[in-house]
């Protein structure tokens, strides 16, 4: 099967779409502050994907979304954040993130610059995990807690294609491997939750059966051999891609059940 087919149309415009002008209320904060999660892993994604020229277009395009929503949402995030530990957790990742912004444009893609990435992002995506808890905390409802679990099962697709073009990059292989491996276990482990959950409607059920079949092309990808610049990297980028989408619009049904 050629999976460099069954890549869906672009991604990332239909999510700039999802975000609104500001945020609209806490569930919409939750949804939004998730995304910035899984935002920093598809930048380090994609940039690796430059680095070994894989799926170059796509990943640039990405790459230049990713930027400009994660830009975008922060200012929203930051607006909306309430004084006090939430507000200081924003002006934090503001910083960490401006860190991480020039290393993603400063220098072509190498492998001594992608190790800095690396590092870089797992600082942004801890402030922003941070904060999307936080924000969990504020909603106090149970469905709060699914809109975090379903919007970091799309964080998690990401970090699975991460390691695996690090992988491929020989950068940290036995870590990246590791690390590979624990985000597959949470990954499996939330779709049960996500779809045992009493809030999920048979809307979400449904798209969760589809994140399902997507999982399974994005799993049999991951593994393939990691090779730099080789087919199973095209693979993984296109699918991880594909999961993700479906992933963002269950983490959007359970945001909009956490408002009833």
């Amino acid at each position: 099967m050629k999976l460099k087919r069954r890549i869906f149309v672009a991604w990332a415009a239909s999510s700039v779409l999802l975000s609104q002008a500001q945020v609209g209320d806490l569930s919409d904060a939750i949804n939004k502050a998730g995304r910035q999660r899984m935002l920093s892993q598809r930048m380090a994604k994609s940039y690796l994907c430059l680095g070994q020229q894989v799926q170059v277009a796509a990943a640039a395009k990405a790459l230049d979304q990713s930027m400009a929503l994660f830009d975008r949402q922060l200012v929203e995030l930051k607006a909306f954040a309430p004084a006090g530990a939430v507000r200081d957790t924003y002006l934090q990742l503001e910083s960490e993130w401006s860190a991480y912004k020039a290393l993603l444009v400063g220098a072509a893609p190498s492998v001594p610059n992608a190790r800095k990435l690396l590092a870089q992002d797992s600082k942004v995506l801890e402030l922003a995990n941070k904060g999307t808890g936080q924000l969990e905390q504020l909603s106090g409802k149970p469905a709060g807690k699914l809109v975090n679990v379903a919007g970091r099962q799309r964080m998690l697709s990401q970090r699975m294609g991460k390691y695996y073009l690090a992988t491929a990059w020989s950068i940290d292989p036995v870590a990246s491997g590791a690390e590979l491996g624990k985000a597959r276990a949470e990954f499996v482990s939330a779709l049960e939750t996500l779809r045992n959950a009493p809030e999920a409607s048979t809307e979400i059920k449904q798209e969760l059966t589809l994140a399902d079949a997507q999982w399974l092309f994005f799993d049999n990808a991951l593994k393939a051999r990691p090779s730099a610049g080789g087919s199973g990297a095209s693979d993984v980028f296109v699918t991880s891609e594909n999961l993700l989408q479906v992933m963002d619009k269950v983490t959007g049904l359970y945001a909009r059940a956490n408002r009833s």
